[in-house]
């Protein structure tokens, strides 16, 4: 499966707003976990049926729904029923190939966006679809497969830490965005360190390794820029919108939001900037090098220039030399070639060649 742009095939013919699964199935089985609470009670469900989910469309609480797995269209055309949302939204569900936006469905807020994972061991950034949809009492989250990402906001409405049990569902939304955010900001972290120890390497030396690690850095670094730009553009979406179900003390906390998502962006971009410096100094320590080579060949060549004329004139197959009957002429020909190098590298050297 490509990263950049996965197959669409099987959309071709489908009517419009038909769900189909783009992407690879990453659990055997959907389950949907629901966590339902107020400011003073909350109570806990696993792996509950569809069915039980229409009951708390009329409950006073706040219903965080969590849904593991997006291969099963059914089950999302029924969550999408249930909580009657557009087809097109149950299609942007099952595409995990889905640009991160935001819709504004008056009755409810759809947001997808991407969860980043960065594998150390293969120095490789993975990616999962994650969308959000909120209403006036409920909030519906699709994963591709169960992650720890979400887990802090579990644990803080489980402990009633904060304002999170108190507060309605667009400060849930709020709180799970941020942790999408803050994990970019950790990978970006991480991903930069190997970066800027790179440009120690590639100031020390001429390895023809450093080209493809450059190379696969700006390739990693591309794929954040893909999912980190259009996120920074929809939560910049979310503060300048005026919606019922967003309450106005929650927009300060969207506008730190911006900040960390603004810092994202601004991350990527500088270290793709840093890696297109680092592969030009490769580039140019390179050249460096070989201008030493070619400078030290050019002067052994310039040395042997006139060695090899005088020793062309002495081979030379006169029979008259005056210099051949001579009894110390040998001698006196290595003397002058010697004296000729020893001549010319002081030269070099006054010159500041060598």
């Amino acid at each position: 499966m490509a990263r950049f742009l996965k197959k669409k095939d099987k959309t071709i013919g489908k009517v419009p707003g038909e769900p189909v699964f783009i992407g690879v199935k990453k659990v055997d089985q959907a389950t949907i976990n629901v966590i339902d609470y107020n400011d003073t009670e909350i109570s806990e469900t696993s792996n509950v049926e569809a069915e039980y989910l229409k009951t708390l469309k009329e409950k006073n609480t706040v219903s965080w729904i969590n849904i593991n797995g997006l291969h099963d269209i059914e089950l999302i055309k029924e969550i999408a029923e249930t909580f009657d949302l557009h087809p097109v939204v149950a299609e942007d569900i099952a595409n995990t190939d889905q640009r991160p936006k935001m819709e504004d469905h008056e009755e409810y807020i759809f947001i997808t966006t991407k969860m980043m994972r960065f594998d150390e061991d293969n120095t490789k950034i993975l990616n999962e679809q994650v969308s959000i949809i909120f209403g006036k009492n409920f909030l519906i989250t699709f994963q591709e497969c169960p992650g720890d990402t979400f887990d802090p906001v579990g644990n803080r409405i489980r402990k009633k830490r904060g304002r999170i049990s108190g507060a309605n569902t667009d400060y849930l939304a709020y709180a799970l965005m941020d942790s999408i955010i803050d994990k970019y900001l950790v990978i970006t972290e991480k991903i930069g360190e190997k970066i800027e120890d790179l440009e120690d390497l590639v100031l020390d030396s001429t390895d023809s390794q450093t080209p493809y690690d450059i190379k696969n850095y700006k390739r990693e670094i591309i794929f954040l820029k893909k999912a980190f730009k259009p996120t920074k553009e929809f939560i910049l979406q979310l503060n300048n919108m005026e919606s019922g179900l967003i309450d106005e003390k929650t927009f300060p906390f969207l506008k730190d939001l911006m900040d960390l998502s603004t810092q994202a962006v601004e991350s990527v971009e500088t270290y793709r900037d840093l890696l297109s410096d680092q592969l030009n100094l490769y580039n140019t320590n390179v050249g460096n090098k070989l201008n030493e080579i070619m400078k030290v060949l050019t002067i052994f060549s310039v040395i042997f220039i006139p060695l090899t004329f005088v020793a062309g004139i002495y081979g030379t197959n006169f029979e008259y030399l005056p210099e051949l009957k001579y009894r110390y002429s040998y001698f006196i020909f290595w003397g002058v070639l010697i004296l000729i190098a020893v001549v010319m590298l002081k030269f070099f050297k006054n010159k500041k060649w060598i």
